[in-house]
């Protein structure tokens, strides 16, 4: 399918310095491809940022059938523009279709289709220290019927906002909340694919954690409460002993780029890494006996988030003193100068654009 373009009339004015909020400003442009039951995806185009008019019945307003994904594109000092592995979001989001009854994607040529829509907008691609161009794919199903069944349409849209710095003011740990009241996901459930529903049902806890000065929440499982699963909407690992541990994909956790990568780089660098289900109380008891060296989030947005502090149940784990980890520090600076073209990029994860 030849994707059509049409370019903007007037272009708006791009952000001047790095202090730029996360998804609140929008390039010019954006993509739009439509689905029909028996005619599959059809008029790949490419339009002015614009709000999009949807029947007030369309079925995503009552059953939420939809996904979405988030990756980002890099200026590098040379002024090329770099994405950082797009296949694996690309495999992700038709995980996410499956899940979701959400007809498959082509995993190529949608990936030209962003590669395209950030050509046309690759002015909005920041070339401030530690500012990136967030993509956001997403799928929304757009029949008009409340009929309780997968819907025959859908619209997939992409689009682009420059973000700045994740840490404004350098890499800094954070203090957690181990979540013993709400469920994030279950085996079974969605927990595994990236879908609106589960984003909207962690709020409430990651309010209640807020207003008790923390980041944001730990979750565990859904049946026990009793296994790690994730730390807000990342994954988590833990440095114990000298091997780092991170939880199993269990089918309730979201399978992430940046927790591929963390393991790819630990077995390369000979660091024992281990994935399995491990409780929150096994790893408290690892802190006690004065084992637990580090622990941090991996994820789009951040990279690396380390985590300073957890308090679950009146007990309070304070993880290498608050500061940044040795290993931490290495997985960010290893990923995001890939990232950035400033390392060397050996297993070819970088996509030039």
């Amino acid at each position: 399918m030849s994707i059509k373009i049409e370019k903007a009339e007037t272009m708006k004015q791009k952000p001047e310095s790095k202090e730029i909020p996360f998804g609140q400003v929008f390039t010019d442009h954006m993509f739009v491809m439509d689905y029909e039951e028996g005619k599959g995806w059809y008029d790949p185009r490419v339009i002015p940022y614009a709000p999009i008019t949807l029947d007030p019945a369309a079925m995503i307003f009552h059953y939420g059938q939809t996904v979405f994904e988030g990756m980002k594109a890099y200026r590098t000092k040379d002024g090329e523009t770099l994405m950082f592995r797009p296949d694996k979001n690309m495999e992700r989001l038709n995980k996410s279709n499956r899940r979701m009854s959400i007809p498959e994607i082509d995993e190529e040529r949608v990936l030209e289709y962003v590669k395209q829509l950030v050509e046309v907008d690759k002015e909005w691609v920041p070339e401030f220290e530690g500012t990136s161009l967030y993509i956001r794919p997403f799928i929304i199903s757009t029949e008009a019927n409340l009929a309780v069944a997968p819907s025959q349409s859908y619209k997939l849209m992409i689009i682009l906002s420059p973000v700045g710095p994740y840490f404004a003011g350098g890499m800094k740990p954070v203090r957690i909340k181990v979540e013993d009241e709400f469920t994030r996901a279950v085996k079974g459930g969605t927990g595994a694919a990236k879908t609106a529903g589960n984003y909207s049902a962690a709020y409430r806890a990651q309010a209640n954690a807020k207003k008790e000065g923390h980041a944001d929440v730990l979750w565990l499982d859904g049946v026990e409460k009793r296994y790690i699963e994730e730390v807000g909407s990342m994954n988590i690992f833990f440095k114990i002993d000298g091997k780092v541990i991170t939880p199993a994909l269990s089918g309730s956790i979201l399978e992430g780029v940046t927790r591929m990568s963390v393991l790819e780089l630990l077995k390369d660098w000979d660091i024992p890494v281990e994935e399995r289900k491990i409780s929150i109380a096994e790893l408290y008891q690892y802190y006690e006996e004065g084992k637990l060296e580090e622990a941090f989030g991996a994820g789009t947005a951040a990279v690396i988030s380390p985590v300073g502090r957890l308090d679950w149940l009146g007990n309070t784990m304070t993880i290498n003193g608050e500061e940044v980890g040795p290993l931490a520090k290495r997985l960010y600076d290893e990923i995001t100068g890939i990232q950035l073209g400033v390392r060397e990029d050996a297993k070819g994860w970088s996509v030039k654009i």
